[in-house]
This record gives structure tokens, C-alpha cells and sequence, in this order.
């Protein structure tokens, strides 16, 4: 085995690179990331960053010296344009071509964009270290602040900007904050969290466009004509797998690269990451296709699917990647932990402290407990 190529230089992509080192593979590893920056930590982009408690070296996923120990061939600021599934060869922009004898893909996600999005100064989207510190700039001029989608990354900003001296709205089409996540009963918590700290959270509401004046952003037009001032809006609808890339490889895409339970998209091609959807077989005897987003699973999942090429390669079976999903946002003095698989219909007890206070919830799911009929995972305020 003479070279392993891992596309995607964030966290995913650098636990692959890390294992395969871990695991004695001393062949050449090319490591291509469309960014121009090493490796570095997403979370802090929505906090310590964007607040200007850290500055872009402290969020470095790892010391010069470690990355360099890792003896990667980096090709930074570089685009993957294309994967030819039969030869594992990965084509960058500039028509150069890298071959191996295996392939990892952990590109990540993009930001989805409002239909029709006009490109107005002032308006932006939070998912890269250029993002967070042009954010931070705009925010420095106290701006009234609108945040369209109340997820987390979209909470996360509106209260980091908050704590900025913003005047902030969160707009959200669903009844409540995090309804994906969460569902609407402890969504509504959260949105207590945030009135409590001055945010105002207007859920059920329809954004109809984006109005500017000379070029810059003044506010979001709701459905019934309503204008939210805003100098800065800030677009949190969601991400999509960065897989465009591919659409021409041949791979099954659907709302990502979809895998085997071993993270295993076709002969000595894996995925891991935000772009995988596989099948984890620890919900139901049939498995629960998924795809997460969460920190958690790109660090464990990067580390899976490098063990797991390297075990095709030397002829072994891969393991399946059963992991329990863990998640965790921090929200002004708050932070929301949850493990497990929330579903639409789950009914959720509170089983310790108080809604308002710290307190701990058990979502049940019972189509997903066998016979058991267990109670499924607990989330956690704390």
C-alpha cells in the first residue's frame, strides 16, 4: 500500500489521518482541504471566537509539531472536483489527479441558502474561520442582528452576539426553537433561556426575502409584510453534504454519500463525517439510516472508516459503526447535553430538577426498543 488520499482537512479527515498512523500505515497519506487553513475546532466559531475571547491559533485541532509528526502530503486550499470510484483517483482543480490505494471522504457541509438569496453586505452565513471572523467584525458596531433558523447553530450565534451588546432576533418557521433536535416541548425551554437574555425568538413566522438599501442588508420581510430591521442577518437554515463533487462518481447519493454499516461506500472508498449517511445497526434489528452533524461523531467516525480501509485493504472484514449519538451546545450559561436519537412522536419525561433550572429528560421511542420497551436515551440541561 503505497498512498491513502482523505479528502476533507477538518476534524473528520484528521482523526482518519491520525489512525492511520496509529495503525502503522507508513505509506504516503494526501490530506486535500478546500480551505486554506490546518485543521482546526468548529464549536468555538459560534462562541469563543466569534465573542473575541480566542483567537484563530487556539482553536488549531492540533500543535504544529504534532501535524507535522503525522508527515501528511497537505494539499490546502485546494478543491476536489471529481472521484473516479474504479481507480480511486481524486481530481483538484488545476487538473492534477491523486491516486490511491484507498480513499476516505470527509468533506463536510455547506450551508444551505434562502431561495433566491440576494448578495447583500451584511448578510452571511456561519461555517468556516473567514465566516466567524468576519462576523465578529460586523459585530463590533453593536448592529441589530437577525438570525434566520433556530437551530443550534443559528442559537448559538444569536447569543454569543447578545453577550456582544447586539440587539438580536431569532426567526424561526417551526413552532418552536430546535424542534428537530429537541421537539417542541423542551425547543420551548430554550427559547426561555434566550428571552431571559434579551433574545427575541419569534417562531411559527415565514421569511418572505431580504431587503437591502445600496447594497447593504436593513432587514428580513416576513410573509405578512412585516420588516425585522436588521444590519446584520445572519442565514442558520441548515446544512447540506458537501457532495457535489461526486454527483458524476457513480457513488449512491442521497442527502449524502450513502455507506454500508461499515462506512463503506464502494471498494476502498469510505465516508465519515457530516457527508456520510450509513446504516448504524444499534437502532433495530434492521439498522436506522442516518447522517449527524455532530462533533462527536466526525472525531469517532474519521477514526472508523481509516480502521476500516485499512482492514479491506489487508483483506479483513470492517467492523460495523454503531455508535450512540452524543451532542452538546452551550447557550449563554446553559448548556443543552443530549445522547441518543430524538423522534418526532417521542414522549419525554421530566425525571430530575426543574424545567427553568438544570434538569434531566427521558425521550422514548418505544418502535425503537426491541421487547424491552425501554425508555431510549436522556438528554440533559445542566
Amino acid at each position: 500500500m503505497e498512498r491513502i488520499v482523505v479528502v476533507g482537512a477538518s476534524l473528520a479527515g484528521l482523526r482518519a489521518c491520525e489512525s492511520l498512523r496509529m495503525a502503522g500505515y507508513s505509506g504516503t497519506i494526501t490530506l486535500i482541504g478546500a480551505e486554506r487553513h490546518e485543521p482546526y475546532d468548529r464549536p468555538p466559531l459560534s462562541k469563543a471566537l466569534l465573542k473575541g475571547e480566542w483567537e484563530p491559533d487556539r482553536i488549531r485541532l492540533r500543535k504544529p509539531d504534532d501535524l507535522a509528526g503525522l508527515d501528511l502530503d497537505m494539499r490546502l486550499g485546494v478543491v476536489a472536483n471529481g472521484l473516479d470510484v474504479a481507480a480511486r483517483t481524486v481530481s483538484i482543480e488545476g487538473g492534477e489527479s491523486v491516486a490511491g490505494d484507498g480513499v476516505i471522504i470527509a468533506t463536510g457541509s455547506v450551508p444551505r441558502r434562502l431561495p433566491n438569496q440576494p448578495d447583500l453586505d451584511g448578510v452571511t452565513v456561519l461555517r468556516t474561520l473567514d465566516d466567524s471572523l468576519d462576523l465578529r467584525r460586523r459585530l463590533e458596531d453593536r448592529p441589530r442582528v437577525a438570525v434566520i433558523g433556530a437551530g443550534f447553530i443559528g442559537l448559538e450565534v444569536a447569543a454569543t452576539a447578545a453577550r456582544s451588546g447586539c440587539s438580536v432576533t431569532v426567526l424561526e418557521g417551526a413552532p418552536s426553537p430546535l424542534m428537530r433536535g429537541l421537539g417542541q416541548r423542551m425547543g420551548e425551554v430554550v427559547a426561555r433561556v434566550h428571552a431571559r437574555n434579551g433574545v427575541v425568538v419569534r417562531c411559527g413566522v415565514q421569511v418572505a426575502g431580504l431587503e437591502g438599501a445600496g447594497g447593504s442588508a436593513i432587514g428580513v420581510r416576513l410573509g405578512d409584510g412585516e420588516l425585522v430591521p436588521a444590519e446584520v442577518v445572519v442565514v442558520g437554515i441548515g446544512v447540506a453534504p458537501a457532495t457535489q463533487w461526486l454527483d458524476d462518481s457513480g457513488l449512491e447519493l442521497r442527502d449524502g454519500v450513502v455507506c454500508t454499516e461499515a462506512l463503506r461506500a464502494a471498494p476502498g472508498i469510505y465516508a465519515a463525517g457530516d457527508c456520510a449517511r450509513w446504516v448504524n445497526g444499534l437502532f433495530g434489528e434492521s439498522g436506522e439510516e442516518m447522517r449527524v452533524e455532530h462533533w462527536t461523531n466526525a472525531a469517532e467516525q474519521g477514526a472508523a472508516a481509516a480502521t476500516n480501509l485499512l482492514a479491506e485493504l489487508a483483506g479483513d472484514a470492517p467492523a460495523p459503526y454503531a455508535p450512540v449519538p452524543f451532542f452538546w451546545s452551550d447557550q449563554f450559561d446553559s448548556r443543552i447535553q443530549f445522547i441518543g436519537r430524538a423522534h418526532g412522536d417521542d414522549d419525554v419525561q421530566l425525571v430530575a430538577g426543574e424545567l427553568d433550572s438544570s434538569f434531566v429528560a427521558l425521550y422514548g421511542h418505544v418502535s425503537g426498543c426491541h421487547q424491552c420497551h425501554c425508555r431510549g436515551p436522556a438528554s440533559c440541561w445542566s
